[in-house]
């Protein structure tokens, strides 16, 4: 399954594939993932089409673009998710190019396939790539055959209750009834008995048909904690595949992603190696090229299966730029023009520790419920190791049209503790006034012990969160303070920790030595 890539002259490239040099791109998205997109290209030397919203007048993205058009009105189906009018401005403006971001139509295989026959390039995945993986049943017919492991289940949308529920027995309860199309954890139940099957399975489909005009649901075994980790990959129009390591994306609510890390502290290296080259095989099974994302449940017993893939740029791209320091925007525009992969996964290495905060409008004493209002303070943090992606400024009024996602706040560190601190200090100096959201959340969050040591999984938040935990301003109790000491002085023995080299042979020797991770052991 394993694949390094090699560099290639000109004259081996696939004959089929041929080079096109882009020198607009139209950015098919708003907020911050515009303005990140904007921001590599300019330093590419390529010109950038803004398309906004009559809401989104304002926004620096609009103002940070070389041209900017208005396509509509603050509704999505009336402007984002208006394909036919994206296409139209980039033809107008000249642009070569259209990146979607990521959320809107960015997953969506018609727009891809339009954008191409309207003679323009769709930087990411080829339609065929998007339509096979935007079905979650698609996508694990298609992996199986590259042996990835698989939670068991279905292969095929339930059709029949009665023998959907005699497989559900054979599995083995609790099951997971899922929606194949989409994603967000909409038409998604949990089944804890044959009772109330036909219940749970009615209501996913009936949600999922309500959220993605598809209501096929399949079902497959509940893994009740697993931790949630997926590999970045990276591949070519020549079939030539790199990933660039794992993040750790278990600290969730409503199944959405809150904070992200990467490298996981619970992965081994072999451990590390086998997902990435699972990936890469899940990537091959379509024909993938561009930058993508396998997911996988990860048990306490640190057995794998794949969960799904996703065909596009990931809100947490930021953590895996931070420890390759490869930009992946870049990348994806190169293998968009047709280059090939500019990285071999021999050059690719983890170097420390980044964590990453959803700074989101959201109010974590009401579960998580989006927050309105204006920005009547908004500063950011500054200094070492910190980055912070946003799409806002002080002054703005925060509209109810979209995701409540502010900002993404990320720091990178030499070890693992030391990231902690870094975010902490981070938090403590991002200034918002005006809106409530989940900063201070994120600082309680990773002062945890279960999180400081590792041991956490897809059920933090219900396991450990109480919202009344966020009214004391001692967030740092005394068994937080010596837990973090005993680690980083731990650490300090083996002058590293999680994600540096040093640490990573460390971590290999003790593995061999106890063939099993930490995580479960210390539950």
């Amino acid at each position: 399954m394993s694949h390094t890539p090699v560099k290639h002259s000109a004259s081996t490239l696939s004959e089929n594939v041929k080079t096109r040099k882009i020198n607009k791109i139209l950015v098919a998205n708003r907020g911050e993932i515009a303005m990140r997109i904007m921001r590599t290209a300019r330093e590419m030397s390529i010109k950038t089409v803004a398309v906004f919203s009559e809401a989104d007048r304002t926004m620096p993205f609009v103002r940070y673009a070389d041209e900017a058009i208005c396509i509509g009105p603050a509704l999505s189906a009336q402007s984002y998710l208006r394909g036919d009018k994206i296409i139209e401005v980039a033809l107008e403006t000249g642009a070569d190019a259209v990146h979607p971001g990521y959320g809107f139509l960015s997953e969506n295989a018609g727009f891809s396939k339009a954008v191409s026959d309207a003679g323009l390039i769709f930087i990411g995945p080829s339609a065929h790539s998007i339509e096979v993986m935007g079905s979650k049943i698609g996508a694990k017919q298609a992996a199986k055959k590259f042996n990835v492991p698989m939670v068991p289940g279905t292969e095929e949308p339930v059709k029949n209750i009665n023998e959907a529920r005699k497989i559900a027995s054979g599995i083995g309860y609790p099951i997971l009834v899922k929606a194949s199309a989409g994603g967000g954890g909409k038409g998604m139940r949990i089944v804890n008995n044959d009772e109330e099957f036909e219940e749970q399975v009615r209501a996913a489909k009936s949600e999922a048909l309500n959220s993605f005009s598809n209501d096929d649901v399949f079902i497959e075994k509940y893994v009740g904690s697993p931790k949630h980790i997926e590999i970045q990959l990276m591949g070519d129009q020549h079939g030539n595949y790199v990933y660039l390591f794992e993040r750790e994306c278990s600290i969730q609510r409503r199944h959405q992603k809150l904070i992200e890390e990467a490298p996981s502290s619970c992965l081994t290296p072999d451990i590390r190696k086998a997902m990435g080259e699972c990936a890469v095989a899940a990537a091959r099974s379509c024909d993938y090229y561009g930058a993508g994302t396998v997911e996988f449940l990860v048990d306490e017993d640190l057995k794998f299966y794949f969960l799904e893939m996703n065909t596009r740029l990931q809100v947490e791209h930021c953590v895996s730029e931070m420890i390759t320091g490869i930009d992946l925007v870049k990348e994806q525009i190169n293998v968009a023009q047709g280059n090939v992969l500019s990285i071999t996964q021999d050059e690719l290495k983890i170097n420390g520790h980044s964590i990453e905060l959803r700074v989101c409008a959201e109010d974590p004493l009401n579960n998580f419920l989006p927050d309105t209002g204006k920005l009547e303070m908004y500063q950011p943090p500054k200094g070492p190791g910190i980055r912070v992606d946003d799409g806002y400024e002080e002054g703005m009024d925060i509209p109810i049209f979209y995701d409540p996602m502010l900002a993404k706040l990320v720091v990178h560190a030499p070890t693992r503790a030391e990231a902690i601190e870094r975010l902490c200090r981070a938090i403590d100096e991002y200034y918002i006034k005006g809106i409530k959201t989940t900063l201070q959340f994120g600082k309680w969050a990773v002062k945890q012990p279960a999180f400081v040591s590792g041991n956490f999984d897809t059920k933090f938040i219900d396991k450990y969160f109480k919202p009344e935990y966020l009214l004391s301003d001692d967030v740092v109790t005394e068994e937080v303070a010596a837990l973090l000491s005993a680690y980083i002085w731990e650490n300090s023995k083996h002058n590293s920790s999680f994600g540096d080299s040093a640490s990573m042979n460390s971590e290999s020797k003790n593995s061999k030595t106890t063939g099993k991770s930490n995580w479960k052991k210390n539950r």
